[in-house]
């Protein structure tokens, strides 16, 4: 199966996942219940959860076990997303091409929408009769919360917010992405492998420092796309990092080291799955799937 058909069937699963989630009866509001469903089902690539799959798939777990934390990691990430699209962050009306959450329900039901996606990811984990050992689930749910917060996305957030209109090193900018969106690509990645009946310490090590390469390089390919591409294809404004003051790669690299840093660590990437005793090749082509993108 081609990468593409791969993602689209990722794509398919966790949003099943997520529908059957929703579709259901909830003791809640209604319209909270809607809000929420509009932030998760936001048109994304997916990529978290397809990372859980290709991992999990790679290692041998059990595909319904893997369904359940692809939905969690999505929540995490949609939820961040709805935040982010928020007038006291990033300000943004289009994600992906439609009216944001805020936009279509207001301020305070997007707020609670991201509340709500939060505390759904670790209902979900937490509720869920895995395959693996319950150490392994507790691994989970420690893997996702450290990831998610102040030592992880939101500790990013907090370091991009402060160093808007600042001049920043290379360095801090690395820090800010791997926090910020390397976080959660690589805890995608080790969740997949806690699913796994077999997780050894040294896989989880190389897959750690892949997970690591390819969160910067998602971000630094991102920074490229931000001045390259146009609206349509982004799904978003073209060029609103650069608008926002927003320190980027190829502001502190200029364009060609921006793009020889994606492919350094595009390397590394590749290098950290050579040392692993699966077939990584799956890994291998969303690594370079990740540079390549043109969205």
């Amino acid at each position: 199966m081609q990468l593409k058909e791969q993602l689209q069937r990722a794509q398919h699963d966790v949003e099943a996942m997520l529908n059957r989630y929703f579709d259901q009866p909830l003791n809640t509001e209604q319209t909270i219940k809607d809000a929420t469903h509009y932030g998760v089902l936001n048109g994304g690539k997916r990529l978290r959860p397809y990372l859980v799959y290709a991992t999990g798939r790679m290692m041998g777990a059990n595909k319904a076990d893997l369904d359940v934390l692809a939905a969690a990691i999505e929540c995490i990430h949609s939820y961040s997303l709805v935040h982010d699209d928020l007038p006291a962050m990033d300000d943004d009306d289009l994600r992906r091409g439609r009216p944001t959450c805020h936009i279509v329900y207001g301020e305070a039901q997007a707020i609670l929408a991201g509340d709500a996606l939060q505390t759904l990811a670790f209902d979900l984990i937490a509720n869920h009769q895995f395959t693996v050992p319950a150490t392994q689930q507790v691994k989970m749910i420690a893997s996702l919360s450290k990831a998610s917060g102040i030592e992880g996305m939101v500790g990013g957030q907090a370091l991009d917010i402060v160093s808007t209109d600042q001049v920043i090193s290379v360095e801090q900018l690395e820090r800010i992405h791997q926090l910020k969106t390397g976080a959660l690509l690589n805890c995608a990645i080790t969740l997949g492998a806690l699913c796994a009946t077999h997780c050894d310490q040294h896989t989880l090590q190389q897959l750690n420092l892949f997970g690591q390469a390819i969160g910067l390089a998602f971000q630094v390919q991102d920074d490229i796309l931000d001045v390259e591409a146009d609206t349509e294809t982004l799904g978003k404004p073209q060029g609103s990092d650069i608008a926002a003051n927003k320190a980027t790669y190829p502001a502190l690299l200029g364009m060609a080291g921006a793009k020889q840093k994606a492919q350094d660590l595009l390397a590394q990437a590749h290098q950290a799955l050579e040392a692993i005793d699966y077939d990584t090749n799956e890994l291998a082509s969303l690594a370079s799937y990740i540079v390549e993108r043109k969205y």
